[in-house]
């Protein structure tokens, strides 16, 4: 399975914060944005990204990722010339996915939780067995801000809304989604919302036409985060926090990541704590190669 970050978008709800820098370079407590999708990406098994940002900022991501190599992971860049929704991201990648499964995160999307891994590997699991899409919901106070989806026990939808007046559940469709080689088709093929731009939601509902829309709920134990406001980009940095404190784990550490997975190795590892230097990251990434 291949993955695509989409950290595009004009960052409106972060203004003015969001005038001179990309949103998803904002720091989220220690790191920047952009590490806790990537860092999704990784813990799911998957090693070849295409991150689609502004003509203004793609240049920026380059220089910060680079290629991926020194992470064991391959990173491509695309263009979304203007923002024409999440949908537009299958169209923009379309030859990257060349028919095959991929999963898109939304930059600026924070999860947390302890079984985290296994509930990505049971979604790659799933796509790749028996194709559909796949969905992680999370429970929410407040669900008609968000698209909400109704499922059963076995974790197939009955039905996906965007923000409901009447919402039919508080399981809302988090900004993580696994889709199978028909994805780039369905979006091609959907026409744009009344604001002019082709919703993820409407691709989710296609496949839930096909009975193929599944989900897998995120419960006690897990957070998520969409730190695309102010207030929830504080939380999110509170959060993050407070566990990285309390436990003395960081949360999103793409080094430490790639290096449990055994994409680098000591040595790589080593070489990047020390071009860091001995602050509180560079620190911790170095402990790693003590445990």
């Amino acid at each position: 399975m291949k993955g695509i970050v989409l950290a595009g978008g004009n960052g409106t709800r972060l203004y003015p914060a969001t005038l001179a820098i990309n949103k998803h370079f904002l720091p989220v407590y220690n790191k920047p944005m952009i590490y806790y999708p990537l860092s999704v990406l990784m813990l799911s098994g998957i090693r070849e990204i295409l991150l689609i940002s502004t003509p203004r900022d793609t240049g920026s991501f380059k220089s910060v990722l680079g290629d991926g190599s020194r992470l064991g992971i391959k990173i491509d860049y695309a263009v979304q010339e203007r923002p024409g929704g999440l949908a537009e991201a299958l169209i923009i990648g379309e030859k990257f996915i060349n028919g095959g499964p991929v999963c898109m995160a939304l930059g600026d999307n924070i999860f947390f939780g302890h079984g985290l891994p296994n509930v990505l590997g049971k979604a790659v699991s799933s796509i790749e067995a028996e194709g559909g899409a796949h969905v992680l919901a999370a429970s929410v106070p407040d669900p008609e801000r968000f698209g909400i989806i109704e499922f059963d026990a076995q974790g197939k939808a009955l039905s996906v809304e965007e923000k409901p007046k009447k919402p039919k559940s508080n399981w809302a469709v988090t900004g993580l989604y696994f889709f199978d080689g028909q994805c780039s088709q369905i979006a091609k093929s959907i026409k744009p919302s009344a604001r002019g731009e082709l919703e993820i939601t409407t691709v989710n509902a296609h496949y839930l036409e096909q009975g193929k829309l599944k989900a897998s709920a995120l419960g006690r134990g897990f957070a998520w985060f969409d730190a695309g406001t102010h207030d929830s980009l504080i939380e999110a940095g509170e959060f993050i926090s407070v566990i990285e404190n309390r436990t003395g784990l960081m949360v999103g550490c793409v080094e430490e990541i790639a290096f449990r997975n055994g994409w680098i190795g000591p040595d790589a590892l080593a070489a990047i704590a020390n071009s860091i230097g001995l602050n509180g990251y560079g620190k911790y990434l170095l402990s790693l190669l003590k445990a």
